[in-house]
């Protein structure tokens, strides 16, 4: 009697499949690192990319950030009630509306920012400092090919 190949083992030491455990426990961790400025990560996402490239079109940021556009004026609603962003009219075209960070915005990334160093710190807290960076590498080696 031939044993069965354990499948599920075999999935599961698949790069991909703990490429994406990993991923998805980093995500969770600055998920819940930002929850207590009051963002979701798709708000951190959309406030991020208005602070680097604002001010912008909402079309550019849908543009930017690959997002569903319906999804993104919810998303600069809530940021707006925040205080966190502000839409004004483009001064380059008129019937458009621009986005910018408001301080209150910049002061949240800021802190967002310090939140998620820290989250990934707790991620990568098993490997040396070492082979966190090679990891780094690594994996900046495999998404950029």
């Amino acid at each position: 009697m031939t044993e069965r190949p354990r499948a599920l083992a075999h999935i599961q030491s698949l790069p991909s499949w703990l490429a994406g455990r990993v991923a998805e426990r980093g995500r969770s961790l600055v998920a819940e690192a930002i929850a207590g400025e009051g963002l979701k990560l798709s708000h951190h996402a959309v406030l991020a990319a208005v602070s680097e490239y604002g001010p912008v079109a909402q079309a550019d940021v849908v543009r930017r950030l690959g997002f569903d556009p319906k999804d993104v004026v919810i998303l600069l609603n809530q940021l707006e009630e925040a205080g966190l962003a502000i839409r004004e009219p483009d001064p380059r075209d008129r019937r458009k509306n621009a986005v910018t960070v408001t301080p209150a915005g910049v002061r949240t990334l800021e802190r967002c920012a310090e939140l998620a160093e820290r989250a990934n710190a707790e991620l990568l807290a098993p490997l040396s400092a070492a082979e966190g960076r090679q990891l780094m590498e690594l994996l900046t080696r495999v998404y950029q090919s």
